[in-house]
């Protein structure tokens, strides 16, 4: 697996954890909609804030 690969890996499960999801390694496949969005759109707004933060 790639670093950038483990990395981004690494955030999901973190984010899954900061906002209750229980996140398998893997394929999670049965997870619901809700739950995907929750980690997707924290995984958005950390790289909009990144973005921001580094071209201020």
């Amino acid at each position: 697996m790639s670093r950038s690969k483990e990395v981004f890996e690494s955030m999901k499960h973190g984010i899954a954890k900061e906002v209750g999801v229980n996140l398998k390694q893997g394929y999670n496949g049965d997870l619901r909609a809700s739950d995907a969005g929750k980690i997707g759109g924290r995984i958005t707004q950390k790289v909009f804030d990144a973005y921001v933060k580094s071209n201020s």
